[in-house]
């Protein structure tokens, strides 16, 4: 493999155990609702994620769906729960084991990142307004995720040398306006039927921030 392909699968191993959230281990094993979920959130990952396009088999994209993700669960958990499914991406080989690690990267740990950095800057710069939470910390959000996840993933696939940069810019990034508006969509949409009818899976949200009644908008 390549030293970018050996970086990559550094830098998801090291994140992913900084992140591990062994707190929850517990409520996992202890909570079988909990458990439900996660495995429900799983198989919804590794469907969507099937639904894929692309030119080539290193340059292709498909709905991240992390930003949400991220929101529900957490960074930590996001990070623990997007590998399962990206291994069984690698496992039924539609994505190549050369690049397992770059896609472990850009598909799961730095979407997960993005999107709680993003996130986080609306909750302590923005006014802690439901509308606000929906379309910058969801729908806003999920664009810039996968923005990143396509850019990051042309320029692994150009440091490797599979393609010139000029055939990467041309055939793959000029798809990037198509994606970014469906997966903002995904994202909004998944975390505003939530917040309206279960608001007590969403971690990230609580009815303190943004139904308080005695804070001035």
């Amino acid at each position: 493999m390549e030293t970018v392909q050996w970086l990559a699968w550094i830098g998801w191993g090291i994140v992913l155990c900084i992140s591990f959230p062994i707190g929850a281990v517990e409520q996992f094993r202890n909570n079988k609702s909990y458990q439900h979920r996660i495995f429900a959130t799983m198989l919804i990952l590794f469907l969507l994620w099937r639904l894929r396009a692309g030119i080539s088999d290193d340059l292709t994209f498909h709905f991240l769906g992390m930003t949400a993700l991220t929101l529900i669960y957490g960074w930590r958990m996001a990070c623990v729960i997007g590998t399962i499914p990206a291994f069984g991406m690698v496992v039924l080989g539609l994505v190549p084991w050369s690049n397992a690690g770059l896609y472990l990267l850009t598909t799961v740990t730095l979407p997960a990142l993005i999107s709680y950095s993003v996130f986080l800057l609306s909750y302590y710069c923005l006014t802690r307004h439901l509308f606000v939470y929906i379309f910058v910390a969801a729908f806003l959000n999920g664009a810039v995720a996968i923005a990143a996840n396509l850019l990051i993933t042309a320029c692994g696939v150009w440091f490797v040398g599979s393609h010139s940069w000029h055939y990467i810019s041309d055939n793959y990034l000029q798809l990037l306006p198509l994606v970014l508006f469906p997966e903002a969509l995904l994202n909004g949409m998944t975390i505003t039927l939530l917040v309206v009818y279960r608001p007590q899976w969403v971690c990230t949200f609580a009815d303190r921030d943004y139904f308080d009644p005695t804070h001035k908008f």
